[in-house]
C-alpha cells in the first residue's frame, strides 16, 4: 500500500535575498541600503557591503531551467531552484513547484542573516524590518502556504518585539534566531524578552544554523585554509552546542510553552547530546527522561540520510522534522526530501504522519488540517 501523508510541511525553505529585498526600506533608511561588491580577496566572490561592513556571501545556488530540480555536482540529491521562485519574484511559480514536489506548506526563513551583518543597531532594525515587510508581501498572496521566521535587530530588544508583533498579524509563525550573538549564546538572558513575546504570541524559536560571532567565523574560514568541511565548524556546530546548553538550562522553568526549532542541522547528533546530557543529568541525583527533547520542547529537522531508526531511539517520535533546504545548494539541500521520507523504509507510517506534519504543525503552531492548504489553492 502507498504511505499518503495527512498533509506535507517543508520546515526548511529559503528565500535569496536580491536588491528587491531593499525596495522595502523606509525612505528616511536608505542610507542602510545593502550593496553588493566584488570581494578583494577573491574577484570570483560577491558579497553584501552594508555601511562599509563586508561580511556576508551572495549566495549563489543551482539553476533548474526545467523548474523542478537539478544536480548537483555528483551528488545524487535534487537541489535545483528556478531564480524567480527563491527570490519570490515568482510567487506563483513558487506555490506551483511546491504543487509538483506534493508540498502543502513551506515554512520560509532567510539566507543572508546566516551571518552577522552590522555592528550598527540602527541599521540592523532597518534591514530586519525591510525583510520582514518583503515577507509579508509575499505571504499575502500564498494562500497561507509561505508562513515565515520573522527576523528581529537583537541588539534594540523593544524594536525586536516591536517587529515581532508586527509579522505575527501578517504570516510569522516564528522569529528566526542564530546560534549564537557575538559572545552571546542563546540561553543569555539578555534574549529573554524576544522570548517572552514569543511565547505570549505563541511563535516559536526557529534556530536556524547560522553563526553571529564574526570573529569565530574569520578564524574558522582563515584556519580552514579552503577545507570544505569549514563550514561544518562555521554553522552545525554552534547550532548543537546551542542545544545542548537549552537542554541543560532552567529556561523551560521560565519559559514553559515556548517552542524551539532546531533548522537545518541534521539530526544525526541528537542521540550524542542526549547521552552528554543524561550524564550531567546523573550528577544532580536525577534521571534524563526517556523524552528529554519532547519535555524541553525542541524540535530538530532530520535529512534523509540519518539513521532514522537509531536517531528516533533518542529523539523520540513526536521531535523531528524535515526540510528541503529549498533555494540552496549545499550539503543539506534536497528539494525532494519530503518525498525521501515518504520512502524511508525502518520508520512507521505514523512516524513519517509524525514528520511530515504533526510536528512541523505543532511547532510553528499552523492552521492546516489534512489537506486543506493546498486544496484550498487548488
Amino acid at each position: 500500500m502507498v504511505y499518503i501523508p495527512p498533509a506535507v510541511i517543508d520546515a526548511d525553505a529559503h528565500v535569496i535575498e536580491s536588491n528587491l529585498t531593499w525596495e522595502y526600506l523606509e525612505p528616511s533608511e536608505k542610507k542602510y541600503r545593502p550593496k553588493i561588491v566584488t570581494d578583494r580577496s577573491n574577484p570570483k566572490v560577491k558579497k553584501w557591503d552594508v555601511n562599509g561592513e563586508i561580511r556576508a556571501f551572495v549566495v549563489e545556488t543551482v539553476e533548474a531551467p526545467d523548474g523542478i530540480g537539478a544536480t548537483a555536482g555528483k551528488s545524487d540529491r535534487n537541489v535545483g531552484t528556478p531564480a524567480e521562485t527563491r527570490q519570490l519574484k515568482d510567487i506563483e511559480g513558487r506555490l506551483k513547484h511546491m504543487d509538483a514536489l506534493e508540498i502543502d506548506i513551506q515554512v520560509l526563513h532567510t539566507s543572508l542573516w546566516l551571518y552577522s551583518l552590522t555592528t550598527d543597531p540602527d541599521a540592523e532594525a532597518a534591514m530586519t524590518f525591510a525583510w520582514n515587510k518583503w515577507l509579508a508581501a509575499t505571504w499575502a498572496q500564498s494562500s497561507g502556504r509561505l508562513p515565515w521566521s520573522c527576523l528581529v535587530p537583537t541588539l534594540m530588544p523593544d524594536e525586536a518585539v516591536r517587529q515581532m508583533r508586527w509579522a505575527h498579524e501578517r504570516g510569522a509563525v516564528a522569529v528566526f534566531m542564530r546560534p549564537c550573538e557575538d559572545d552571546r549564546y542563546l540561553t543569555d538572558e539578555s534574549f529573554f524578552p524576544i522570548y517572552e513575546e514569543a511565547q505570549n504570541l505563541d511563535m516559536s524559536i526557529a534556530v536556524h544554523i547560522a553563526n553571529g560571532n564574526h570573529p569565530n567565523v574569520e578564524f574558522l574560514q582563515q584556519a580552514a585554509g579552503g577545507n570544505r568541511g569549514m563550514t561544518f565548524g562555521i554553522f552545525r556546530v554552534p547550532a548543537v552546542v546551542s542545544c545542548m546548553m537549552l537542554v541543560m538550562s532552567d529556561i523551560k522553568v521560565t519559559f514553559p510553552n515556548l517552542r524551539w526549532g532546531f533548522i537545518e542541522s541534521s539530526a544525526q547528533w541528537m542521540p550524542w547530546v542526549y547521552n552528554e546530557a543524561a550524564r550531567r543529568i546523573e550528577l544532580t541525583g536525577e534521571k534524563a527522561p526517556a523524552d528529554l527533547f519532547e519535555q524541553k520542547n525542541i524540535f530538530v529537522t532530520c535529512q534523509t540520510n540519518d539513521d532514522l531508526p537509531w536517531v528516533l531511539k533518542y529523539a523520540g517520535d513526536n521531535s523531528l522534522l524535515i526540510g528541503a533546504d529549498y533555494g540552496h545548494g549545499d550539503p543539506s539541500s534536497d528539494i525532494d526530501a519530503t518525498i525521501g521520507i515518504r520512502e524511508y523504509d525502518g520508520i512507521s507510517d505514523q512516524v513519517k504522519d509524525n514528520i511530515l506534519f504533526h510536528n512541523p504543525k505543532k511547532l510553528f503552531a499552523l492552521d492546516i488540517e489534512g489537506r486543506a492548504a493546498r486544496s484550498a489553492a487548488e
